[in-house]
């Protein structure tokens, strides 16, 4: 009877990897978010600070800048809270009460971060004919 017990030794290391690799997963989704966090704002400050640009950037366009490499960021720490969660060996209660509340402060932080950058909500479209063009927008590249 050691085939069935080689089968689920088989079955349960298969598994671990897979949960390994889930786990993977999600921290190189954090990873990626702080990265493009950081990336981003090192980028916008040096475009920001670079007086000899035909262009420069204005103090509004680097908030704007800034703010849009935070909510993409954002989004992939989202992104690995939810595989890390999901991948718990034994889910409980607590850890998807954690997982809302992470979910739920992050989506705030990005509505309200989208409403300074933008001027409006996220489900507020901007109709095409009203709209100015914004500030990036409309400088000549």
């Amino acid at each position: 009877m050691s085939a069935p017990t080689n089968e689920s030794e088989a079955l349960v290391t298969y598994l671990a990897s897979i949960h390994e690799i889930i786990n993977f997963s999600g921290l190189a989704l954090d990873v990626v978010g702080v990265l493009i966090i950081v990336t981003g704002a090192v980028l916008s400050t040096l475009a920001f600070l670079t007086p000899w640009r035909a262009h420069p950037l204005t103090y509004r366009g680097y908030r704007k800048n800034v703010g849009r490499s935070i909510l993409l960021g954002l989004e992939f720490l989202v992104g690995g809270d939810i595989i890390r969660t999901v991948s718990v060996e034994h889910p409980s209660l607590e850890n998807v009460f954690v997982l809302g509340l992470i979910v739920m402060i992050r989506t705030a932080m990005s509505f309200t971060m989208e409403a300074e950058l933008e001027g409006r909500w996220p489900w507020q479209g901007r109709s095409l004919e009203t709209a100015a063009p914004s500030e990036d927008e409309s400088a000549p590249s």
